[in-house]
Parts: structure tokens; sequence; C-alpha cells
């Protein structure tokens, strides 16, 4: 069955087609919201992206032009874009501490810092000065960062959620580690 004829029993609400592209496709889309959300989220978060993309197909299915592409390629575009949106919701909700989760991968305090156990005025003071420095950074340095050094993603992780390149994520996670430690040192000059 081609794509005009499945879109066309969808825009005439055509629920036997419905289950039809959601059995198709599920597995497709589930591929592609499971590389954006891996570490960050449940199996459930994946299933209720999947699931977002089906009900959008259903609530607008005029949206789909199937002249300029394929079904499977729009939901998957869809499907990502549900995906990254469902990522960063989750980024929001969560109390992340980014100085934690820089400040041992910078080498600037110990394990303790990291796991929240006591530390010294002067460790209090470098996770200060990192917190300070992280809220300089864009949001997408910051993206970078939470999910290599919080949720230990590897940079291949990264490229495929981001849809980046491999060798531009390790590229720019050097570029983010440098840029901290810069703006770590000048903070350190104009204290001095």
């Amino acid at each position: 069955m081609n794509d005009k004829k499945i879109i066309s029993a969808i825009i005439a609400r055509d629920e036997r087609m419905l289950a039809f592209v959601v059995k198709k496709y599920s597995k497709l889309l589930w591929k592609i919201a499971a590389s954006v959300l891996v570490n960050a989220a449940s199996a459930q978060d994946v299933e209720e992206c999947v699931a977002d993309v089906f009900i959008y197909l259903w609530q607008y299915p005029e949206k789909y032009d199937p002249d300029k592409a394929k079904l499977s390629s729009w939901l998957s575009v869809i499907a990502r874009s549900k995906a990254v949106d469902s990522y960063r919701r989750i980024i929001r909700k969560r109390e992340i501490s980014l100085e934690e989760i820089v400040v041992e991968s910078l080498g600037y305090a110990e394990n303790s810092v990291a796991y929240g156990e006591s530390h010294s005025m002067e460790e209090e003071h470098s996770r200060e000065k990192l917190r300070t420095c992280i809220e300089g950074l864009d949001e997408k340095e910051k993206e970078l960062v939470i999910r290599r050094y919080y949720y230990e993603q590897k940079p291949a992780e990264i490229a495929v959620a981001l849809d980046m390149p491999k060798k531009q994520v390790e590229n720019r996670l050097y570029y983010v580690r440098q840029k901290l430690k810069k703006m770590l040192e000048k903070q350190e000059g104009d204290r001095s």
C-alpha cells in the first residue's frame, strides 16, 4: 500500500489504517526515540514519545505531503523532534547539580564532592566558581555537558541523539572543557 492511500484513509478517519501504520512503523520510531533518550528516560518515556507521534499523525494527517517525503521519513522526523522535546522536559524536571558533574571531570575537587559528601570551604568555593561558569555556557554546551558527564553518554551516543557527527561532538566537548577551564582561571585572576 502506498503512502498516498494510507494518508487518505487516515484523513477519512479509518482507524484500521492507523493501526496498520502503528504496527508497521512502531519499531523504527522506537529506535529513533530511544537513541535520543538513551540513559535519560525510561522505556515508558520512549513508549509515550512513540505514541505521541501516532497521536500527532491522527490529529494532523493533512500536514503530511506524500510528494515531499516518504511516510516513514516524516514520522521519523516527528519522532526525533518529540524525543528531543521529551529529553529537554526531563532535564528541566530533574534537579541536576551541574557543578558536581563537571567539578570531578575537570579535576577541581575530589570524588567526595561529586557524591555529596562533606567538603572543605576551598572545595565549596571551587564548586561555586564552577557553577557560575556553567551558567555562562549556552544551552547547547550545557546539554553536551549533561549528556557526557551526568548521563555518561559516549560521544557516539550523543552524536546520534543530537544528529551531529561524532567528531563534532568530541570537538565541542573539548572546546567546552577548555572554555570552562579558562573561565575558572579568569575568575581566579579577577579575585587576585
